[in-house]
């Protein structure tokens, strides 16, 4: 059996989101360096278990690639997106490259429907590809965001991903917890 912590991943990603949703109505125009702590922690978070899982593959198969990698992608920008919010550094190079990332998961969620990965490939493929929408989109919508209605539409679009990433992290806990109950480390021998 093996063991892994994608819901670890799922819950952070949510997290991630929603302090980023709350960035870009509130603070986008205001005091952004307010937001950074918690970009940083989900920004590490996502970037040390991606960059574990691309270079362990600690679950069957190709699942490794849209979760490991996207991690990755995902904690860095969100990593270094605090990082420029503390340095009062401009974001472009970071829209820049979060149109790639948007890129590749809204391709990656496009595959993981087609081939129905995960328990529920929908909801998978619909966090995937939300997500990968609003990265893709962020160049454009950070250089129009001096119009409100911008803000809150992307508000909107992170709330919505984080949600899906969420319920797909809860219906994780809730089976992980069943399945690995009786679950011992190779360091503990059975008891007979």
């Amino acid at each position: 059996m093996f063991i892994d912590y994608l819901t670890l991943m799922l819950i952070n990603m949510a997290a991630g989101l929603t302090i980023s949703a709350v960035f870009v109505v509130k603070y986008l125009e205001g005091e952004r360096k307010k937001m950074a702590p918690g970009l940083l922690v989900s920004g590490l978070v996502a970037l040390t278990t991606g960059m574990h899982e691309i270079f362990t593959w600690p679950i069957p198969g190709s699942y490794n690639i849209p979760f490991g990698e996207m991690s990755v992608l995902f904690g860095v920008i969100l990593f270094f997106g605090a990082v420029a919010l503390l340095r009062e550094w401009d974001l472009l190079s970071l829209g820049i490259y979060a149109t790639f990332a948007g890129a590749a998961s809204i391709i990656l969620g496009i595959r993981l429907y087609s081939l129905k990965m995960t328990s529920d490939p929908l909801v998978a493929s619909g966090g995937f590809v939300l997500t990968g929408l609003i990265a893709f989109l962020s160049l454009p919508l950070y250089y129009l965001r001096k119009y409100r209605w911008v803000r809150i539409l992307a508000t909107v679009a992170l709330a919505g991903a984080a949600a899906i990433w969420a319920s797909f992290a809860a219906l994780g806990y809730w089976a992980h917890l069943e399945n690995f109950a009786k679950w011992l480390p190779a360091t503990m021998p059975a008891a007979k």
